[in-house]
Parts: C-alpha cells; sequence; structure tokens
C-alpha cells in the first residue's frame, strides 16, 4: 500500500477523494503533480483499479514524461498499462486505431504550424484570392477557432462577405489536408470528438474503458476537449481534473478557465479541493502575486502560504530606457553569478512578447554572459531538420503533398515549378496523388501509362526521385529500421555534401542533422509513426533540456508555465507591453494579462525583479512610457524601488540628477523658472515626420515639458515628449 504521510492535509484529501467528479483548485508550487500521480497510484493499489481502465492527460510531452517517471518511481511495472499522454497524443492514438471510421487512413500525418500555414496559403492561391486582404495568419487562426469550437466548414456562420471567404478557404483547406491524408492539430481533437458522437458503440468502448480519467491544467481546456472528456466519461463519470483557474494564459489559443465553472455546473455534486500550500516561493513572493490576481474577477479565492518565511521583498526597477533595463538585468546577474552565490542557471528573464528578447540578447552578448532562449526559431524549425522530417514523412505517407513540395527538387535534381504543376496536373487526371504517381513512374519507367504527359527533360528527375521514393518504402516494408533509413535517405540523396559547404553555418546545419538522427535512435524500436508522431506533437518547452548548464533563460511569460527558478526579471512592465495594447478595451483580455504576470511571479523561488523603462524608442524617437497598472496593486511594504527616484510623475536617474546639479550650479541657475504653455491643444491635426498625420487627444504640461497624446492614422496611439517629437500643427479646415 502507498505510503500517504508525506502529503499535507489539502493534498491527501484530493488523492483519496471518493468516487465522482472531484475539482482540484491547484495554486502554484502547491505540488498538482504529485497529487494527481499519487491518485493514479492509489486507485491502482488501494482501489484495485487496473491500469488498462486509467486515462491520464497532460498539456505537454514534458509532463506526461515526469508523471511517467514518477508513476514508475511509485509502482514498478504495476503501473504499465495507464493511458498516458497530451490530449493530441491520446487521440491521435484513438484516430489511428478506429480509422476505419474516418475519412483519412491510419498512417495520417500531423502537420506541423508551418505546413498548416503552408497549406492556407494555398487553398487562398488556388481560390485567386489575395494573400494581402487575407492573411494567412488571420486565416488560420479563424479556421482553428472553428475547429475549437466544433465547428466545421460545413456549419461556418458567415455574417458578412468576409465570413463568406473564410469558409471557402476553409472548405478548401480541409481539402488539401484529406489530400495529403493529413490532419492538423485541431483535427485531432475535432475528428476524435466525431468519431465518438457518429458512432455510439466506439464510444461506449472507449468510455467503458476508461473508469477513472484523470486532467492536469484543466484550466487550459477548450470546449472541444471538454466536450471530449464528457464522452470519454459517459458510463463510469469518474472524473478527477486539477487546474487553476488563475494560470489561465492561453485565450488567444481558444483555452477556456470557465470550463472550470461549466464543470461545477455539470457536476453539481463533485467534490471541490483546493491546494494551497505552496513548496516553491517564500511568502512575499505570494503575497505580491495575490495582490496582483486578486483584482480579478470570476474565480475562487486562494490563500496561498508558504513555510519556507517571508524572503527578501520584490525590487521595482525603473530604468532610463529599454537599453538600460537590458543592461539592469545582465549586469545584476553578473553580480549574483561572481559572487558565488547563484549559477547562471538560477535566473529567468521573462517577457510579454518575443521581439522583446533582441536588446537583452545583445545585453549578454557584450558581457560574455551564456543564455539560452525558449520559444525562437525551434529546432524542428530548421531547414535541414525539416527536410530530413519532410523526407521521411514522404516515405511513411506519399499522399503528403506539403512534404513532397519541399523535398522534391533537394538537393536541386532540376524539378521547378512548372514540372510541379504539370505533375500535379497530371496526378489529378489520374487520379492518383503526386506520390502515388512519382512511384509508379520511378517503378515502371518508359512503361508506365503516364510517361508520355512530360516532356523528355521533366520527366528524368522525376522518374529518378519517384525510384529513390519507391526504393525507401521498399525497403522500411521489409524491415529496414529507422536509424537504418534515416542513413539511407542521407547517402541517396547526398545530403551531407548538399548542406555542408565548409562553412561555420554548413557545419553546424549538419550538426543539427546529427541531432536529428541521434532522436531517431530512440525511435529504433517505436518505429517511424512513432518517430514522426512524436515530432510533430512537440511543444517549446520540450525541447527545453533539463540541465540549463550555467546559461539563464530567456522567454515569454506564456513559455514560462510550470517552469521554476531562484531568481526572477520580468521586464517591460508598462502599458501597452504588459498589459499589451491589444487589451486595453476587452475585460477578458485585461484579466488574462493580470493572469500572465501573475504565472511569471509565482515561477520564482526566492527574488522577484521587476522592471520597466522611463522610456523606449520608438520609430521616430523616444516616446514616454506609463507605468503598468497592474503595479499599483502592489503594496509599497511588498517592494524595494531601485533605479530612478520618484519627483512627482517622473522618477530621475542618478545620471540625471548628476548632470542637472552640474547644469544647475550656482553661476548657471535662472532666477525664476520660466511658466511653461501648451503649444498644442485637443483635436489640433498635427504631421510627423516618420508617422504622418494624427490628432492630438490631449496635451499636459509634466515635470518641465509639454507630453502630448496623439492618433497617428499610420500607426494608432502615441504618447510623445513635444520638445523632441518635431510635430508641426497643420492649418485647420
Amino acid at each position: 500500500m502507498i505510503n500517504l504521510d508525506h502529503l499535507n492535509d489539502q493534498q491527501r484529501a484530493a488523492v483519496t477523494a471518493p468516487l465522482g467528479q472531484v475539482l482540484v483548485l491547484a495554486g502554484p508550487g502547491s505540488g498538482k503533480t504529485r497529487v494527481l500521480t499519487q491518485r493514479i497510484a492509489y486507485l491502482i493499489e488501494g482501489m484495485g483499479v487496473r491500469p488498462h481502465n486509467i486515462l491520464a492527460v497532460t498539456f505537454t510531452n514534458k509532463a506526461a514524461r515526469e508523471m511517467q517517471h514518477r508513476l514508475q518511481s511509485l509502482l514498478g511495472d504495476d503501473g504499465e498499462g495507464v493511458w498516458l499522454g497530451t490530449f493530441h497524443a491520446n487521440c491521435a492514438r484513438i484516430l489511428r486505431r478506429e480509422a476505419q471510421y474516418l475519412s483519412f487512413d491510419n498512417n495520417f500525418v500531423i502537420m506541423d504550424s508551418d505546413d498548416q500555414q503552408a497549406l492556407v496559403k494555398r487553398a487562398i492561391r488556388e481560390l485567386n484570392l489575395d494573400e494581402k486582404l487575407y492573411r494567412p495568419t488571420s486565416i488560420h487562426a479563424a479556421i482553428s477557432t472553428a475547429k475549437n469550437n466544433l465547428i466545421t466548414p460545413a456549419d461556418f456562420p458567415t455574417q458578412s462577405y468576409r465570413d463568406e471567404i473564410t469558409k471557402r478557404i476553409y472548405e478548401r483547406y480541409q481539402s488539401l489536408l484529406r489530400d495529403s491524408n493529413a490532419v492538423d492539430f485541431d483535427d485531432l481533437l475535432l475528428e476524435t470528438v466525431r468519431l465518438l458522437v457518429d458512432n455510439p458503440h466506439v464510444r461506449e468502448r472507449y468510455a467503458r474503458r476508461f473508469e477513472h480519467i484523470l486532467v492536469d491544467e484543466f484550466q487550459d481546456t477548450n470546449l472541444v476537449q471538454y466536450e471530449l472528456l464528457k464522452l470519454l466519461a459517459s458510463i463510469h463519470g469518474n472524473l478527477f481534473v486539477v487546474g487553476d483557474e488563475d494560470q489561465s494564459i492561453y485565450r488567444w489559443r481558444g483555452a477556456d478557465y470557465r470550463n472550470m465553472l461549466r464543470f461545477e455546473q455539470d457536476f453539481p455534486a463533485c467534490q471541490k479541493i483546493l491546494l494551497e500550500q505552496n513548496y516553491r516561493s517564500t511568502q512575499t513572493v505570494l503575497d505580491a502575486a495575490r495582490a496582483v490576481i486578486d483584482r480579478n474577477k470570476h474565480r475562487t479565492r486562494k490563500h496561498l502560504f508558504s513555510e519556507r518565511g517571508a524572503g527578501e521583498r520584490l525590487v521595482l526597477y525603473e530604468a532610463v530606457d529599454e537599453h538600460a533595463e537590458a543592461a539592469f538585468v545582465v549586469d545584476t546577474i553578473q553580480q549574483w553569478v561572481n559572487s558565488g552565490k547563484a549559477r547562471g542557471s538560477d535566473f529567468a528573464v521573462m517577457y510579454r512578447t518575443n521581439a522583446q528578447s533582441r536588446l537583452l540578447e545583445e545585453a549578454f552578448l557584450r558581457a560574455g554572459l551564456p543564455y539560452r532562449l525558449v520559444g525562437a526559431l525551434r529546432f524542428y524549425g530548421r531547414r535541414e531538420v525539416k527536410d530530413l522530417i519532410c523526407f521521411l514523412r514522404l516515405v511513411h505517407n506519399p499522399d503528403d503533398e506539403v512534404s513532397l513540395a519541399r523535398v522534391i527538387n533537394v538537393p536541386p535534381r532540376g524539378v521547378g515549378e512548372k514540372t510541379m504543376v504539370a505533375l500535379q496536373l497530371a496526378a489529378r487526371q489520374a487520379g492518383l496523388s503526386a506520390g502515388q504517381l512519382l512511384i509508379e513512374l520511378g517503378e515502371k519507367g518508359e512503361q508506365s501509362a503516364h510517361w508520355g504527359r512530360f516532356s523528355g527533360r521533366s520527366i528524368l528527375p522525376l522518374a529518378d526521385f519517384g525510384s529513390q521514393l519507391a526504393g525507401w518504402r521498399r525497403a522500411v516494408a521489409e524491415g529496414l529500421s529507422l536509424p537504418g533509413l534515416f542513413d539511407r535517405i542521407l547517402l541517396d540523396t547526398a545530403y551531407q555534401e548538399y548542406i555542408d559547404d565548409g562553412s561555420n553555418e554548413g557545419k553546424e546545419r549538419w550538426d543539427n542533422v546529427q541531432e536529428l538522427r541521434r532522436l531517431a535512435y530512440e525511435f529504433r524500436e517505436g518505429g517511424l509513426t512513432a518517430f514522426l508522431e512524436n515530432l510533430a506533437l512537440v511543444s517549446d518547452q520540450d525541447t527545453l533540456p533539463e540541465e540549463a548548464g550555467n546559461a539563464a533563460t530567456l522567454l515569454t511569460l506564456h513559455a514560462a508555465k510550470g517552469l521554476e527558478f531562484r531568481f526572477v526579471f520580468i521586464i517591460g512592465l508598462d502599458e501597452g507591453l504588459l498589459p499589451h495594447a491589444r487589451s486595453k478595451d476587452d475585460p477578458e483580455e485585461m484579466a488574462e494579462e493580470r493572469r500572465l504576470l501573475y504565472v511569471g511571479i509565482t515561477r520564482a523561488k526566492d527574488r522577484v525583479y521587476l522592471v520597466r523603462a522611463h522610456q523606449r524608442s520608438q520609430y521616430g524617437g523616444p516616446e514616454i512610457q506609463e507605468p503598468s497598472r497592474f503595479l499599483e496593486d502592489l503594496p509599497e511594504s511588498l517592494i524595494q524601488r531601485q533605479g530612478q527616484r520618484r519627483h512627482r510623475e517622473v522618477w530621475e536617474s542618478p545620471e540625471s540628477r548628476a548632470l542637472r546639479s552640474r547644469v544647475l550650479s550656482p553661476n548657471h541657475r535662472p532666477a525664476s523658472a520660466a511658466l511653461i504653455e501648451p503649444r498644442f491643444h485637443p483635436t489640433d491635426r498635427v504631421r510627423h515626420p516618420v508617422w504622418g498625420e494624427g490628432i492630438v487627444m490631449e496635451s499636459r504640461i509634466q515635470d518641465g515639458d509639454e507630453t502630448v497624446d496623439v492618433f497617428f492614422e499610420s500607426v494608432g496611439f502615441k504618447r510623445l515628449v513635444a520638445s523632441l517629437a518635431n510635430l508641426e500643427i497643420l492649418p485647420k479646415g
């Protein structure tokens, strides 16, 4: 029997909760992974549930691996058989098993983000639409939102002409996916729900099997995921969900924290348990985080407490500008590291948008401090890695036209755009996919009925590639291992000669190929299908090495979820950055921005540095920044102000103060300060040398200068210092 003595009272109540529906509200650092794994162990050892009858769902592969490792430590081989994985991985597993009920085969490929964008662009082109009017990223987001809300192309609502166009692109996009025997991430969920709804006997089979369903990060579920859980729990009704509405930060990709509220409404008899003891942070960090999040509505208040003591106050640093902001971060880290009291890996620097990392990276490079960047160009998105993945995907599924288009001329073999168009047209006329037609040309040569469709100049490289593809597929059918296939593709295509030109960049690209090859060896037992599925479902955090060495981590607040560090810097605490300008007029968006800051603060074990800049460079010069409204929620007793000192509305740096004292020495001081009259007035039309024309919304005298709020037609709202902005007042009328 497992030992529960090491659990606190709230954790023990959750682990041993009676059957039925259980909602565990787990504050940050409260041991939710421990509770989930102990609950599974308790079901198996304490209640006699067979592992085969337990489904455990996570949101990242990393979380699934950690849970698997802990279960192995707790139960050994007795835990074998639990269905444990991400929503997408579990759905892919079900779809491959039940392919006879679907519109695609069980060897379907999962299109990654880049491939999805490529297909949307292709759909737009094929419909003769303008990409500037119908931006692929925007259209893809609309399609994704529809799928997350269980809306198929046929059901897509059309209330405007743009909706009509989006629906047409959605329909074509789905056709292109099916032509390639492919699905996107959202299809994995949507098609599984449709499978279970349309086939009651299939639903009953899975619902009977999964006597107990456990869900991690429940606050990040969307509508389709919630419906899926209800379908799978429709017979036994044992749903154990763990989440925290205060950490719901993925609204932009469909996550809906209100599923926590829906759970209580749909299951009024559910047991609700709060995990409030934090094992990560000091009490001061927790109190600051609570001061920020308690302003949000539609949530259950949690009284987070820690036995680690009060700890140090949060540092609130205001820099002169964004360059000084980055310098403060790097200088502080360097001082800690040089003192021997911390390692580089103890530090994380978090920001709202990826663009904010540039100045930080430059500052780290100048200081010679190592860093790692999370969520930048992912390893799997690099050109050479993507090439090899597409070769492998094509061997797995010759119908994959996205992969075919990428590698048919890699390395260059004389297959241009005209030849590709001819190939696709011939394939369509023959009722085949382009990949199937290539294989036939490669195997039958001039005996193929389709040989005469191509000119002598274009047919040879097509047939040559088709012959290679047929040979790779034949070798796999005869038992060639995944590493063996990988090496054969490299050899047959002379890929090393193509990618490694002897330069440092070439060597780095070949090193990346070797790293992918090493990963292929890890899947020599699982095979090609498992390997490709793992690659398609990997996330930014999954590529983060377990050991950071001596490097500080740079990452967005969104990417920080689930991580922890001794020291956390959060930069850009200015209106328009955090909270983001997009959230200004949307209460739900603003609430999510507040949750983002809460997540960032609660990543810290020992110390938090909140950093902002008095001014930031924009296209036409410096622009005064307003402090983030969230800073007003922090009690003065919890923070230690550094950097510029407050003088009414503006803080003054030591450098500025020294300069002022020299300039305004007794011999230089004026007898009295001149009274400044505002030059600009509301409704004035002005012209800026970069942003063009705009309208003055407000003007005020602030610390001896005029500050002007202007709405520009080209870039929107800007706040400017009049003496620096070079604004021209336009004649009225």
